[in-house]
């Protein structure tokens, strides 16, 4: 699918049918916060540092998206979706002069460093017609200049009666819509020094803001609106989401965490938790945790934080959240060993300048993993690395096993991919036929998972109903897929029923499995 998503219509591509599952997909990660400039809203995938910094700005003191980023990829990550968000932002105003009175423009994006310039020319326009006009947009890099985005809008009407009407062809700007009052009369052509032929541009006359810091519910956003961490909507698939802290000393909330934890379970992604700064001591960390309630098996969190001792400026560098450095190892970790390998696998590891922000003893660290919290240690060789490899699925008796971060994430990878290759059976005749091909195409996939060493053993079992039932409610019920398989480092096996509809995939309790297990 698109790289960007723009707004409006979000077209989403299935895989080509009978095609090979690929077995190492590019683990992709998720951010939501707050940045200088950006599309609100819009999840927008960005491949490096240098991504990041040409569509939302440099790092800005008054958030820790841009250091998150930078964290992220420095530690391995190749995909990350950005989702730019404000508390109360506002977009720079144009004024466009009109025979006296003004036609007004507002930034699409808001910012104080979102630069926006318009002009108006009547080339093409009749003589006679004192209605119509061109209009210029272009969206300007503040730093350097140069023209990062730019509109032609011609023959547009100062009208609204009109079809032509300006404020309706502004309606899917990317860089500017019309705001009320509305003009009365055309506005004039943009010129430089009187000289017709000399163009020269409008630029704002009030610059935007930044608006305030975060809250929980501005990270959250609406899903009806597809706003905050629901605009991830917008996009296929994700893999890991996190949240960095919405301001300066200020950690996301009970009620940000729990929101993203439904939507993760929801989209079979894993949110990284980042311990509250109030956590000094592995004591505190253990009663936070139990007071805080989190319990999932999509949750993965870590205590202590980091210091980066490269920022050593005469002063004891801060304790900082790491979680943007782990999104950036699980992508490595994927890429180089698989989902299924714990997080201290050899070679893994954070970079050299980053070291615990608590130096802690064997008996802490093994009390915080019986907790459910992942430790950030000194290892072996200098270098900082995470021992434990847990998930917060804590007093469950259902999701025990998927206390193992390895195995969940696995079982997360399997269900993504296969609901990923398999969409295209929906639109296919549902006949025995069609069922011999998906069960040939998740087997063959699982065995190279096999070879990988994902499963203790090849004695898989892939069920498969498209349409052999002979279902009366098949339409709604759609194409059901029974998995059975023993991932390393699982005492039993795993059963997992993939629903696959034209609305997409669910995964739901196996009642009928033909062996007793645990059910994701």
């Amino acid at each position: 699918m698109s790289e960007a998503i723009d707004r409006g219509i979000t077209v989403r591509e299935i895989a080509a049918v009978d095609q090979p599952i690929d077995v190492a997909p590019e683990t992709t990660a998720a951010f939501v916060g707050r940045a200088l400039r950006g599309p609100l809203d819009t999840p927008v995938l960005v491949k490096n540092f240098g991504d990041f910094r040409r569509r939302f700005g440099d790092v800005w003191t008054r958030s820790s998206l841009g250091p998150a980023v930078r964290q992220f990829f420095e530690h391995g990550g190749r995909r990350l979706y950005v989702v730019r968000v404000a508390n109360n932002a506002r977009g720079a105003m144009l004024c466009l002069p009109a025979e006296g009175s003004a036609m007004i423009l507002r930034a699409v994006d808001p910012g104080s460093t979102e630069r926006v310039r318009a002009a108006v020319d009547f080339d093409g326009i009749a003589a006679s017609d004192d209605e119509h006009f061109n209009l210029t947009l272009q969206r300007v890099d503040p730093t350097s200049g140069t023209i990062v985005d730019q509109e032609i809008h011609a023959g547009v009407s100062c009208k609204p009666s009109s079809t032509d009407f300006v404020g309706l062809q502004l309606q899917d700007s990317r860089i500017a819509h019309l705001e009320k009052p509305n003009p009365k009369h055309r506005p004039e052509a943009t010129v430089a020094d009187g000289n017709r032929y000399d163009p020269a541009w409008v630029e704002a006359v009030q610059d935007g803001t930044d608006g305030a810091e975060l809250s929980d519910y501005d990270l959250v956003g609406s899903r009806t609106r597809s706003a905050g961490m629901f605009a991830l909507d917008q996009v296929d698939d994700f893999d890991v989401l996190y949240l960095p802290p919405p301001g300066k000393g200020v950690d996301a909330g009970p009620a940000a965490v729990l929101a993203a934890e439904m939507y993760c379970r929801r989209r079979g992604a894993m949110l990284i938790v980042d311990p509250p700064a109030s956590w000094r001591t592995a004591d505190e960390a253990i009663a936070g945790v139990r007071a805080s309630g989190y319990a999932s098996p999509n949750l993965l969190s870590y205590f202590p934080r980091i210091r980066d001792r490269s920022a050593i400026d005469g002063n004891a560098p801060e304790a900082r959240p790491a979680g943007a450095a782990i999104a950036g190892l699980l992508c490595k970790l994927d890429r180089t060993h698989g989902a299924w390998q714990p997080l201290d696998t050899d070679g893994l590891g954070l970079r050299s300048p980053l070291t615990p922000a608590l130096a802690l003893d064997e008996e802490d660290a093994d009390v915080l993993v019986r907790s459910g919290l992942n430790v950030v240690v000194r290892g072996a060789g200098g270098r900082t690395q995470l021992v434990g490899s847990r998930t917060l699925a804590r007093g469950s008796e259902t999701h025990r096993m998927f206390k193992d971060l390895p195995i969940r994430r696995l079982c997360l990878r399997i269900v993504s991919t296969i609901d990923t290759a398999t969409r295209w059976a929906v639109f296919e005749k549902p006949d025995a036929r069609l069922t011999a091909r998906i069960r040939g195409q998740v087997m063959t996939y699982l065995e190279c998972l096999y070879e990988l060493g994902a499963f203790v053993s090849n004695e898989f079992i892939v069920e498969c109903d498209a349409g052999v039932s002979q279902r009366t409610d098949l339409q709604r019920h759609g194409i059901t897929v029974l998995l059975v398989f023993h991932p390393q480092g699982s005492k039993a096996p795993i059963s997992l029923t993939l629903h696959q509809t034209v609305s997409g995939c669910r995964v739901a309790s196996t009642a009928f499995a033909p062996v007793k297990s645990i059910c994701a």
